[in-house]
């Protein structure tokens, strides 16, 4: 099974070449086939540079640049129309995610799974550095969300997650141009029927560079996109199901 990792990456210069190497180095001597799709929105710095270099060390990393309308939820969705693998992870080019939880992600969606979350905030989980108020609105967050959907998982706003191909295509259109297409993915893949692992994972600020999460003004863009889910979940009638799920959703109503 092919593994795609999507990584937008916008002003990464100073972090993304590690970042690369550590996950292109942890999934050859895992033995799994990869490559490692970087899209460039619209950097200023030498992002895209520091690709290139890369490439030759490296055959599995691949740059593509997303010429069209810039943001998080827009270059991660081009990265998904290049991608080729069987499995796609989504994972962040500031080097906070491990590449080690990434191969037990990937071990997880081989044993069946449609999709692998992580948790930064269960039992054997590591947080490093996470700063205070953010780590308060992500819990407040979270927490409105798990109410919503009643869910147990913890950690829907996290990014970094890996699905089966089916699932990515189970949960089209996605509609989110910005951070905020971290949450209506995972939600459409849980609410459409499609099963998940849920894994303790590691989380560690970035060394280098400056957040592009601006948190005043993705409030608005996070809750319409948590209530287009919730609207969609519950007025559709089963419609956004996977096969197997709408199938047995049919016969319950017939």
């Amino acid at each position: 099974m092919k593994l795609s990792v999507v990584m937008p990456a916008r002003d990464e210069e100073g972090s993304i070449g590690q970042t690369v190497a550590q996950i292109a180095t942890a999934l050859a001597v895992e033995r799994i086939p990869f490559e490692i799709v970087v899209v460039d929105d619209g950097s200023t710095d030498q992002t895209a540079a520091c690709l290139r270099q890369l490439i030759d060390r490296y055959p599995g990393v691949r740059l593509v640049s997303n010429t069209g309308r810039h943001g998080f939820g827009m270059a991660v969705r081009a990265g998904l129309a290049q991608a080729t693998g069987e499995a796609i992870a989504i994972m962040m080019a500031d080097g906070s995610d491990s590449p080690e939880d990434l191969v037990r992600y990937y071990r997880k969606v081989q044993e069946g799974y449609d999709c692998a979350f992580g948790s930064r905030f269960i039992q054997g989980s590591k947080i490093v550095d996470y700063p205070v108020h953010k780590l308060a609105i992500n819990r407040l967050a979270n927490w409105f969300i798990r109410i919503l959907f009643r869910l147990r998982y913890n950690d829907i706003t996290n990014a970094f997650k890996c699905y089966r191909r089916q699932a990515i295509e189970g949960m089209q259109p996605l509609i989110s141009q910005h951070f905020n297409l971290t949450v209506e993915m995972p939600l459409k893949a849980i609410v459409r029927g499609y099963s998940y692992a849920v894994l303790p994972i590691s989380w560690t600020n970035r060394k280098s560079g400056m957040s592009k999460l601006k948190i005043k003004e993705m409030g608005r863009r996070y809750l319409f996109i948590v209530l287009h889910v919730w609207l969609e979940h519950h007025l559709s009638r089963g419609d956004y199901l996977r096969r197997e799920e709408a199938e047995e959703h049919a016969t319950r109503h017939a």
